[in-house]
């Protein structure tokens, strides 16, 4: 059996990968790490492996950002956001990729989508928060599912357009000739065939949703409204970084997104290259 010479262009390969396994590897180890110093070892040294483990961080830091209760808001505005973006992007990639070619709205929702992704949040803060305050939506639950859905059904109905127009009409077809008008076709016949991309969208969100900040900082400002990453935030003060605390509550909190996103993770890559592909 011959073995296969590298190339330089094999070792420009493995060293652009070890340099990026380096760039992702070296923050989670300073979070961990730190999360287990005390304030004198974090004066002493960074980067240093610490002597014990200190456990006081976690249960100070889950204290002071009241960690179950944040939790508590984290999941109600998080999961029903990820339901709500599946429902209402599977249906409108649908309807584009069914029928954009026949409808000029469609077509025109289409490409209103592709460019809403390229507008960042930042741009949209201050009229939202104007929008809010006026319709009494500001420190609300339900107000922040509202926005979490709206700023993520562009790019989940792009994935779903290009997945419904790998599944071949055949079958939708055979539903009509059975006397299934289309709606009861779409939820019978083909949004069951969705659940690979399906599960891609609601992974990616729940990892997504789960750790925004923007809008969770102009929304949640009323103490028992606030999520977990909004939570995390106010470890740090004008003068003051409790960096133990953060890093410690921080990696609890890590633990839902990550348990789900183990189970999940075989559908990602997955989908996003079914749902990347237009015919």
């Amino acid at each position: 059996m011959k073995h296969r010479k590298f190339t330089p262009g094999d070792v420009v390969v493995v060293l652009l990968t070890l340099a990026a396994i380096v760039v992702f590897v070296i923050p989670l180890y300073l979070a961990v790490i730190t999360a287990f110093k005390s304030k004198p070892e974090l004066s002493k040294s960074v980067l240093a492996w610490p002597e014990g483990l200190y456990l006081e961080n976690f249960k100070e830091g889950m204290r002071r950002s009241d960690f179950f209760h944040s939790l508590r808001n984290s999941v109600l505005v998080t999961f029903p956001s990820v339901i709500l973006i599946v429902l209402c992007a599977s249906m409108s990639g649908y309807s584009v990729a069914r029928h954009a070619q026949k409808t000029a709205a469609l077509r025109l929702l289409d490409k209103m989508y592709l460019a809403s992704l390229m507008i960042p949040f930042q741009i949209l803060m201050i009229p939202v928060y104007r929008i809010y305050k006026s319709l009494n939506l500001l420190n609300s639950l339900p107000g922040m599912v509202l926005m979490l859905t709206g700023t993520s059904i562009a790019y989940a109905s792009f994935l779903y357009v290009g997945f419904v127009k790998s599944i071949p009409r055949e079958i939708e077809e055979s539903a009509y000739m059975d006397g299934c008008s289309e709606i009861k076709t779409f939820w019978l016949i083909t949004f069951p065939l969705l659940k690979p991309i399906s599960a891609t969208v609601a992974a990616l969100h729940v990892m997504w949703l789960w750790n925004d900040f923007n809008i969770s900082i102009i929304l949640l400002q009323k103490e028992m409204v606030r999520t977990i990453t909004v939570k995390q935030f106010y470890f740090f003060g004008q003068y003051t970084a409790e960096y133990g605390l953060a890093f410690a509550a921080a990696i609890v909190s890590m633990i839902p997104v990550v348990t789900c996103f183990a189970f999940m993770q075989k559908y990602i890559v997955n989908g996003i290259a079914a749902g990347a592909v237009k015919s």
